[in-house]
């Protein structure tokens, strides 16, 4: 979508759709206001409806179009969505082209007004066609119409960056596994960092082996796939300034391995590689933006497969930490391969503070639904700072406790630890406490994000989160390295 910013008069402006978000077309032509009136009626019944007319050649524009703000939990995720609405309906219409005037708010200033109204517009129109004959057509230009009052220029160039590592993340997060290996993975971190400011290592499964990775070698044993760890290096600050460590899991596909998955949605596996697809995405915002905060990215990148050599229950594995675990599930996988990328990225990078995105546990989904990732931590400065970041861009968290209570669930009688706690009771903590174990005295959060990583039941529509992987943490964790 090719995005401009215009402050000329918006009565003068020749679009096919000249667009309004709530009373943003307040005295913009006597001509109009009689069309603009009944419209606004419209909406007021409907505030999420788009409403359109002709403007029967009394200004350049063809039509009309608006949609009121609605009701939301903050005013900025209003404007998100509205311009979400209007732009899935000026591609419906297969408009070539549309123009947005930016709304006065009080509490919010223009150039955070413009970055709602490109991320709502630029995320409410990508599609995963990559698979599909009929592919989408072309996207219509936007031009985003401001008094001129405030340089809105930059802020509108880093929400375009921020909504492509968006974008680019739920397209490696849609691809189905026959596409999506660990390899697939790497080669997509290569490519990335081509040309950037974002430098590239790769472990394979000989020195993964060798080094003491015992979780991500065992999980990734069966697969002929061999398992990976992906780390992404950026320097935007002085050498010798800590980084900031960002961990995801990438599971390309998890069949549960010997403790197989039951059939239903089994299909959606795919999307357990939706943390380290993240991270991804996050390194490269970051290094478009050109951050001044040095940032490290690691990734353990696997395939949970069954067969005769895999790991089994009752195994005991040796985890990079040195710490033992027993296994009683090997579907339980996901906290065994970063319990690995956790205690590497802090003994290698001695990071100011390390975050984790994992498509983790079913059981956060039964506790906080489809539409809030919980949070766990060490730290209460860096939680509430992530909380900071949640508010600001509307990509929901809510912390979790995690006490010695919960650490005592997964303590194990053959070993240091077990990787599942007491039956169903408190499933998210005690995976948050099987990690706790691999991490030192670094401030760490855990983003448990199986329920909002890609859209299913129970999953609230959004008009910027389309079907499929949403991309969720990007934003999040973008704005929280903006303000570290």
């Amino acid at each position: 979508m090719k995005i401009t910013v215009d402050s000329a008069d918006p009565a003068s402006k020749k679009t096919d759709a000249l667009c309004g978000i709530s009373d943003s077309f307040s005295g913009i032509d006597p001509a109009v206001d009689a069309a603009v009136r009944e419209l606004a009626g419209e909406i007021k019944e409907s505030p999420k409806r788009v409403s359109r007319t002709s403007t029967m050649g009394m200004i350049p524009a063809r039509m009309i179009m608006l949609t009121g703000l609605g009701r939301s939990d903050a005013e900025s995720d209003a404007i998100r969505l509205a311009a979400g609405r209007i732009a899935r309906e000026a591609r419906d219409l297969n408009l070539k082209n549309f123009a947005i005037i930016l709304p006065e708010r009080p509490t919010m200033d223009a150039a955070l007004i413009a970055s709602c109204v490109v991320e709502g517009a630029k995320l409410a129109l990508y599609e995963f066609d990559e698979f599909r004959g009929d592919k989408a057509g072309k996207e219509p230009s936007l031009a985003i119409m401001t008094s001129g009052k405030t340089d809105i220029k930059k802020a509108v160039s880093d929400a375009e960056k921020v909504a492509d590592a968006v974008t680019y993340t739920r397209s490696l997060a849609n691809l189905p596994p026959n596409e999506c290996s660990p390899d697939t993975l790497v080669a997509h971190a290569r490519r990335l960092c081509a040309g950037t400011n974002l430098r590239c290592e790769i472990l394979g499964r000989r020195r993964l082996e060798k080094e003491g990775f015992g979780g991500i070698a065992a999980v990734g044993r069966e697969s002929k796939s061999d398992p990976r760890l992906i780390i992404l290096r950026y320097t935007g600050a002085d050498k010798d300034q800590k980084p900031v460590a960002i961990v995801g899991k990438a599971v390309t596909f998890d069949s549960g391995g010997i403790s197989l998955k039951h059939s239903e949605k089994m299909n959606e596996m795919k999307f357990d590689k939706c943390g380290g697809c993240a991270v991804l995405g996050i390194m490269k915002a970051v290094e478009s933006l050109g951050l001044r905060v040095n940032v490290v990215g690691v990734i353990p990148a696997v395939e949970n497969m069954p067969g005769g050599d895999s790991y089994r229950p009752g195994d005991i594995i040796r985890l990079y930490s040195g710490k033992t675990a027993e296994i009683l599930n090997t579907d339980a996988e996901g906290r065994l391969i970063l319990a690995d990328a956790l205690a590497y990225a802090e003994k290698r990078y001695s990071p100011s503070e390390i975050i984790d995105l994992a498509t983790l546990t079913g059981a956060c989904i039964v506790a906080l639904g489809a539409n809030v990732a919980g949070i766990i931590s060490n730290d209460d400065l860096l939680a509430g700072r992530m909380e900071e970041s949640s508010r600001r861009t509307m990509e929901h968290i809510w912390r979790l406790p995690l006490n010695d209570d919960y650490m005592e669930m997964i303590k194990s009688d053959v070993a240091d630890m077990r990787n599942m706690g007491v039956g169903r009771v408190a499933g998210t903590i005690a995976a948050a406490a099987f990690l706790r174990n691999a991490i030192r005295d670094t401030p760490w959060a855990h983003l448990d994000i199986a329920g909002v990583a890609w859209t299913q039941t129970g999953t609230k529509h959004r008009s910027y989160n389309p079907e499929g992987a949403t991309g969720f943490g990007v934003r999040l964790l973008v704005d929280h390295l903006s303000h570290v």
